[in-house]
């Protein structure tokens, strides 16, 4: 079954019909009940696992708060162990990297509680000591719980301002790692004892509506510059970021039309800020339940969903959604709230109805939706009919790839690798292992040898200070109105060539 490309063709030639080849990330979150979580060999034997079955990322979810909508109490949260207890994900990245050399690396960190200044600092420092392999995922926070403990008890800001504040950030983040450091600064020179050259190395001058930060970076350029920027929301306010930033996208829903609509108009939107749409990359939250044949696949279904929790499902649900569940009949159909969570959720959630129950979401129904594959799509079935619903989602969603969800850890992730992948392989959809070993991962996530920078339509990638080429333009912009050589510009350049710095800022 040919899989069609539908997003915009940026070559010369008329577009052509594909197949995809599939991204697959390992959707983890820390809080796993093996309790091994706490322990540094659980991440490193599972970054091995999948390095080994050519994953191309890991995605580490993360939140700064607990999950106490539901029934207005933290506790069905903490006795099911839904995401509590949670360690900081960024932490274990560096023992899982030292331990392989290919897999990438996706770790969710918020905007709203951390400085630009420092983050910057954080994540350019794994960049490095991952040679290249880190990813983020940007999130706005959608818990009050977390702003109590990390705003001095006060609200979250509203939705639309909370991304409003969030362009501000990656505006400064952009500028630190990209325009802070000329890419030859760094010198190294023995004899002259000169490890930088500061004359290469510049304030930022940032002054905003939230933030003033004057720099420079701390650190020298990595890998990357960049990390490959990734991102969630898709409200109004969420695509619109994602068009602009995202060089990668993750979607849950249970079904196609829950994301199709979204994933279009993001890419619309992306050819007209200037993006190349078929660069941005789509995974859709997905759960496969596998087995030899139906029968096998079915049982380990059922025995996977007896031992769910419902109240842990309710927590989480409440915590996504804003919505308590706790005063609803067990067959009460939910109805649609506004809340300061996380609204396309619950939007899609409403628009498109479940395949059982009357196709109706009722707090039973969303209950054992959650408790196996919580917010994306679960398959329960051979590797045939698991392969036959990816597909089905490539060509009704337009999705580039999938983040696997585990049922059972690492017994999912088993079953991916010696079932799913063969199937996937056969029908041209997966690769058959990286292609530069080593690689940063945006090269691997793009397929794009030496591709370890942002591409040149994204706009962290305009920002970046090069060293000049003797009588050529350099694709560089300046930070604040420097200019001349400071820009990335040779002297000899011509005129007409010369970019002005200040046009080309953010704002």
């Amino acid at each position: 079954m040919a899989v069609k490309d539908k997003s915009v063709s940026f070559s010369d030639g008329p577009p052509k019909t594909t197949k995809k080849r599939l991204i697959l990330n390992a959707f983890k979150h820390p809080d796993d009940q093996s309790m091994n979580f706490n322990d540094v060999k659980h991440w490193v034997n599972l970054a091995k696992q999948l390095e080994a079955g050519g994953f191309q990322g890991m995605f580490i979810a993360d939140v700064l708060g607990g999950y106490d909508v539901y029934s207005s109490s933290l506790k069905p949260a903490i006795a099911s162990g839904a995401q509590w207890p949670v360690n900081e994900p960024l932490a274990m990245v560096s023992a899982m990297a030292a331990a392989t050399e290919s897999l990438g690396f996706g770790v969710t960190i918020s905007t709203s509680y951390e400085q630009p200044y420092h983050l910057a600092r954080r994540l350019s420092t794994v960049d490095h000591l991952s040679g290249g392999r880190l990813g983020w995922n940007i999130v706005t926070g959608y818990l009050n719980s977390a702003a109590r403990n990390l705003a001095n008890g006060a609200d979250q800001l509203e939705h639309d301002e909370r991304y409003a504040q969030c362009e501000e950030y990656m505006e400064v983040m952009y500028k630190l790692w990209n325009s802070s450091w000329r890419s030859d600064a760094v010198k190294l020179d023995r004899k002259t004892g000169v490890y930088t050259d500061s004359s290469l190395v510049r304030e930022i001058n940032h002054k905003g509506k939230y933030y003033t930060v004057p720099g420079p970076h701390m650190c020298q350029p990595s890998p990357q510059r960049t990390p490959v920027i990734m991102q969630a929301g898709t409200s109004k306010a969420g695509k619109a970021f994602a068009a602009q930033h995202a060089e990668g996208i993750f979607v849950s829903a249970h079904s196609t039309a829950g994301v199709k609509r979204s994933i279009a108009e993001i890419r619309a939107q992306a050819v007209e800020l200037g993006r190349n749409p078929k660069s941005i990359k789509v995974l859709a939250k997905f759960c496969p339940v596998l087995g030899r044949t139906k029968q096998e696949a079915d049982a380990k279904y059922e025995d996977y969903i007896q031992y769910g929790d419902s109240e842990g499902a309710l927590a989480l649900f409440g915590g996504w959604t804003g919505v308590d569940m706790a005063p609803y009949g067990d067959d009460e159909e939910l109805r649609y709230v506004n809340s300061n969570a996380i609204q396309s959720y619950i939007e899609s959630l409403i628009k498109t109805a479940p395949k059982i129950n009357g196709g109706k979401w009722t707090k039973k129904t969303l209950a054992e939706h959650i408790m196996v594959g919580g917010l994306g799509a679960t398959c329960v079935g051979t590797a045939e009919t698991v392969a036959d619903e990816m597909e089905r989602w490539v060509e009704e969603a337009d999705v580039d790839g999938f983040n696997i969800a585990y049922a059972l850890m690492p017994g999912t992730f088993t079953d991916v690798i010696e079932l799913l992948l063969p199937e996937l392989r056969k029908r041209g959809l997966f690769w058959a292992g990286y292609a530069v070993p080593g690689a940063t991962y945006r090269e691997s996530l793009l397929e794009k040898p030496g591709q370890s920078e942002p591409l040149p339509d994204h706009p962290a990638a305009k920002l970046i200070w090069r060293a000049p080429v003797v009588g050529k333009s350099s694709l560089i912009n300046g930070v604040n109105g420097h200019l001349g050589k400071a820009n990335g510009w040779h002297e000899e350049a011509e005129e007409g060539e010369k970019l002005d710095a200040v046009s080309m800022q953010f704002g």
